[in-house]
């Protein structure tokens, strides 16, 4: 598979050749990354922070939230590696700090090695050093305790000249049974796919920067040679609306528009909802475990996905999901009088209903009452969601980011709170204060 990178340097993206002359300068991060991450987990790598002149995480670490992304340069510690992993980071590449005394004290399915090599043996120091090492010889000595390796061939990084596949398979086969991610060359579709196919992963840049390589294409090149993919179109809560079809052209038009375009017999290439309205912002392009089945993700507009007027063509989605429609439409058209409308002007009053919801599920006892005071405080938080134009899947969101940490929390109760089973909630609101004696 393709893992767009983006090099960071003083705050804007940029690529090198060789790792020191600058061959071009990309502007900021953030647009390039929504363009990207429609492929899939996304590398960026802070030169600065690589280089010990400075750091970028701060630009950075906003990114993590709404992207799968590896975050390398400069993690010299363990504890500046856990912070990128409880930051968000998918996975942290160390580079020259990467050490058995180091890997042993981190999680090994989140950490990629970076091992850097021209013509064969390792260089660090920014590529300026050439040290003891073979590249295969440091690839034995670290796979054990990683999940993956990031190998780039420094003599040809950035240079458009392609990659040396004789290489790329003798790293492959030393460090197996470890994922390799190889950088450095890779510059048409057809290395790309034959890397894929002798089981490696391509960190792709300068091909992508200067249009050598299409983004689409790099996606497509990878599915079975058929005239269409079945592509199942999901929305950001990964609920099925639909089954379409793909090709090659949809693909490329899909990514480069960054909307949900599709193939169909009858149509040809089809932009949804171009004369419905109800669009499609596309989020992200997932390929199967066999790589002959395509997953759209997408921010449906309009009335919904299917040409019936539903969320998806099996009906409307579920049920966390209708609520959570019917609430945005009250926001807006429910009449003054309905008990809606009153949540969303009285914020005093969905604040209080919210705690009385709550103080009524704790002291639930039997499986029917938890489960029906759970549903009464659900409809009341989402209600609170609505009103600030918060949606599920942000949520969702934030506790897939929690899920990362690899640091906890220690969960204990704040000051103004009690579990004593005979006060089971003291709360306090901006102009009163609230509490309910069990």
């Amino acid at each position: 598979m393709i893992i767009p990178s983006i090099d960071i340097e003083s705050g804007q993206v940029v690529q090198l050749i060789g790792g020191k002359e600058k061959a071009l300068s990309a502007g900021s991060p953030g647009p390039i990354l929504k363009r990207f991450r429609i492929a899939g987990e996304v590398a960026i790598i802070d030169l600065d922070a690589a280089r010990g002149r400075g750091s970028n995480a701060e630009l950075i670490r906003p990114l993590l939230k709404s992207s799968s992304i590896r975050v390398g340069g400069g993690v010299r510690t363990k504890e500046a590696a856990l912070d990128w992993l409880d930051w968000g980071a998918s996975k942290v590449i160390l580079g020259t700090a990467a050490t058995p005394e180091l890997l042993k004290e981190l999680p090994t399915d989140r950490v990629i090695a970076a091992v850097d090599a021209f013509n064969g043996r390792v260089v660090d120091q920014g590529w300026q050093r050439e040290t003891n090492f073979s590249l295969i010889e440091k690839i034995t000595e670290l796979k054990p305790f990683v999940s993956g390796f990031l190998v780039t061939f420094v003599e040809s990084e950035g240079k458009l000249q392609g990659i040396d596949l004789e290489k790329v398979r003798d790293v492959i086969i030393a460090a197996a049974p470890v994922r390799v991610t190889v950088a450095g060359g890779v510059t048409t579709l057809e290395e790309l796919k034959t890397t894929h196919e002798m089981g490696a992963d391509a960190q792709v840049g300068m091909a992508l920067y200067t249009g050598r390589m299409d983004l689409g294409d790099a996606i497509s090149v990878l599915l079975p040679e058929t005239e269409l993919w079945p592509t199942v179109v999901c929305n950001e809560r990964s609920e099925a609306l639909g089954l379409v079809y793909s090709n090659s052209l949809s693909i490329r038009t899909a990514v480069a528009e960054c909307r949900g375009v599709y193939f169909s017999r009858k149509r040809g290439l089809w932009r949804k909802g171009e004369s419905s309205g109800a669009t499609q912002e596309l989020l992200r392009i997932d390929l199967d475990c066999d790589f002959d089945c395509l997953r759209f993700t997408v921010k449906q507009t309009g009335s919904g996905f299917c040409h019936n007027g539903t969320d998806s063509c099996w009906g409307n989605i579920s049920a966390l999901g209708e609520l959570e429609k019917t609430l945005f439409s009250r926001k807006q058209l429910a009449p003054e009088e309905s008990y809606s409308k009153r949540l969303f002007n009285d914020k005093l009053l969905l604040n209080s209903k919210l705690r009385e919801e709550l103080e009524e599920l704790i002291d639930a006892s039997s499986l029917e009452e938890i489960q029906s005071e759970a549903a009464d405080l659900i409809y009341f938080i989402l209600t609170k969601l609505v009103s600030n134009e918060v949606k599920l899947a942000d949520v969702e969101n934030v506790i897939r980011n929690r899920s990362k940490a690899v640091r906890r929390r220690p969960g204990d109760a704040k000051p103004g709170t009690t579990q004593d089973s005979s006060r089971s909630v003291i709360a306090y609101d901006s102009t009163i204060k609230w509490s309910k004696q069990t």
